[in-house]
């Protein structure tokens, strides 16, 4: 569906974003759910590859990663961030009433300091 002087219009519902990822590629599909089996039958000792509930996995595989938000919430570098400002707002509240503290940042630099964040607060 196109206007004069418009882009294309592609409807949610032409197979490309209504097709689940078993419908588009099976193999992958099955590569997936044989992890998550292992995943469900072994104990990972690194934080990064430990298991996560299914509201995670949820929020991780959400719309939110199609977006780039570099800088902070109301302040950021790209146009278009409200909602994710709302995610990382949320995230902040909850760790400042977590830790008791008037200021709380949820950004990793990195996954190594991610990793060594959470090592660091179990030893």
């Amino acid at each position: 569906m196109t206007r004069p002087g418009s882009a294309t219009i592609l409807p949610f519902d032409d197979g490309l974003f209504a097709a689940s990822l078993h419908q588009s590629d099976p193999e992958l599909y099955d590569s997936i759910r044989a992890e998550l089996r292992r995943q469900q039958d072994q104990i990972e000792l690194i934080a990064s590859e430990n298991i996560v509930s299914r509201a995670v996995l949820e929020a991780q595989g959400s719309v939110l990663t199609n977006k780039y938000a570099e800088g902070y919430p109301a302040r950021r570098y790209y146009a278009g961030c409200d909602h994710v400002d709302v995610a990382e707002s949320l995230a902040i509240e909850r760790a400042k009433r977590l830790f008791g503290c008037a200021f709380a940042n949820v950004q990793p630099h990195s996954g190594a300091q991610a990793n060594t964040a959470v090592m660091m607060a179990l030893l």
